[in-house]
């Protein structure tokens, strides 16, 4: 449960914005959405590895 403590006189959208900004660190969407579909795990193994090489290939073009 996300509790957000406000200060008297606080506006409602600050308040908002802080709930909404805790919200999003938990997650909860991120995970929502990736149990919508089913991903194999020989595919997601693949998507893994292709993002290894991309980022690799990315810190070698910064050196």
């Amino acid at each position: 449960m996300i509790v957000v403590p406000l200060k008297e006189g606080e506006n409602i959208e600050k308040a908002l914005k802080k709930f909404k900004r805790k919200f999003e660190k938990t997650g909860i969407i991120k995970e929502l959405r990736s149990r919508q579909a089913f991903i194999k795990p020989s595919v997601e193994k693949r998507k893994q590895g292709m993002r290894a090489v991309y980022v690799q290939k990315l810190q070698q073009a910064e050196d």
